[in-house]
């Protein structure tokens, strides 16, 4: 993987594309996309850049998670999408971003917490914010990629575990990303006792299953096909009294239909997501 961002000019001078409030039945829930935007293939990225815009117009989640972002890819959404406030992991190279609806979410305090052993620019990214009264915490991470990488990428999980769990009790934690994990790691690793795989909590649908899936998805050319779960969502819902505390309520797979130039939005489906909270 080259681990220098190539320079892709993207055109930034299209109008921002139109985006709808939430309905009343729906203003107090969290809708949630993550998604490995795959900004290192400059191959129609252009295209590909405003496809994920208009999953954007067309879901107006209130948060985004984003990995394998370059700079001229944040500088066209920025263009596109100036409702939502981006904070970025990284400036050089590729790295993550976190994306929030700036009507609907506050932004506390961001910070960036460095895996010691990577050896792919990888890392934390934390945002703490209010939606509406409630507290959140939100990370996202593009974790060690490749199979023989195992050892770092359950390194950088039990970290990630860490700070999930030491998050205050009035809190929701939402971590989501391209994890590059397979089951048996996670397994090994093991999930707190509060933390839920949110494909699982919601009855791993079948159809949600595989976000890396190159039986379906043709931008990448491989001798064999390869399915997995990659990326993953994990919830940790806040357990103090009196605090609602946020469920998953919906999840669906986007980014499954090919642009006009014949390629997807990505390698990977994008995550979406919604939370809702019960007391």
């Amino acid at each position: 993987m080259d681990q220098n961002a190539p320079q892709t000019c993207i055109d930034v001078t299209e109008e921002s594309p139109s985006s709808t409030q939430p309905t009343e039945e729906d203003d107090h829930k969290l809708s949630f996309i993550t998604w490995n935007v795959d900004g290192l293939d400059t191959e129609d990225l252009p295209e590909r850049a405003r496809g994920f815009c208009s999953f954007l117009s067309i879901y107006n989640p209130d948060v985004v998670f984003l990995q394998e972002l370059i700079s001229p890819y944040v500088q066209y959404i920025k263009r596109r999408a100036d409702d939502y406030l981006i904070i970025k992991g990284g400036e050089e190279g590729y790295f993550t971003g976190i994306m929030l609806k700036k009507s609907r979410v506050k932004l506390l305090e961001e910070n960036i917490v460095p895996y010691p052993t990577t050896q792919m620019m990888r890392n934390l990214l934390v945002a703490q914010v209010t939606f509406k009264e409630h507290k959140l915490c939100l990370m996202t991470s593009h974790m060690e990629s490749c199979k023989a990488n195992a050892v770092e990428r359950m390194k950088q999980l039990r970290l990630v575990m860490q700070r999930v769990t030491e998050a205050p009790d009035d809190v929701t934690v939402l971590f989501g990303g391209d994890t590059n994990l397979r089951d048996t790691e996670v397994a090994e690793v093991g999930l707190p006792s509060n933390v839920c795989d949110v494909w699982e909590h919601l009855g791993k649908q079948e159809h949600c299953r595989y976000t890396w899936d190159t039986k379906t998805n043709t931008n990448k050319t491989f001798r064999f096909v390869c399915r997995f779960r990659f990326d993953r969502i994990y919830l940790r819902p806040a357990s103090k009294e009196g605090v609602p505390r946020f469920l998953p309520d919906h999840m669906a797979l986007i980014g499954l239909e090919k642009l006009d130039c014949g390629r997807f939005t990505s390698d990977h489906w994008g995550i979406y997501c919604s939370f809702v909270p019960e007391l």
